[in-house]
């Protein structure tokens, strides 16, 4: 995969988990209902949407560790073993900093 195809892919990704991280802390943000069986339910949403807010940072993290990489000419590298990361993991994960050896 050409890198620039590459950067347009994690720049996406990028786009779209800032975008789903804003929503979810707006989410937050808003007030809650005074009906005690909604507050039920909307506590219970909250901890589900709590949830994929630490998933979306997490990948977005991994995201940004990408793009760096890319800019230094380190992608593709595995930063445990510094072996070269299979093209097929790449495709399936193009985030990933590890080798699948080094990720087990």
């Amino acid at each position: 995969m050409e890198n620039n195809d590459l950067f347009d892919i994690l720049k996406n990704k990028q786009s779209e988990l800032l975008k789903r991280i804003a929503s979810i802390e707006n989410d937050f943000k808003k007030g809650r209902s005074q009906d005690f069986s909604e507050q039920t339910t909307e506590t219970e949403n909250d901890q589900v949407l709590d949830e994929i807010h630490h998933e979306a940072k997490a990948e977005l993290q991994q995201i940004n560790g990408a793009l760096l990489r890319l800019e230094n000419n380190d992608y593709g590298i595995c930063i445990k073993c510094e072996e070269a990361i299979l093209p097929a993991r790449l495709a399936a994960l193009p985030y990933t900093d590890r080798c699948i050896d080094c990720a087990q």
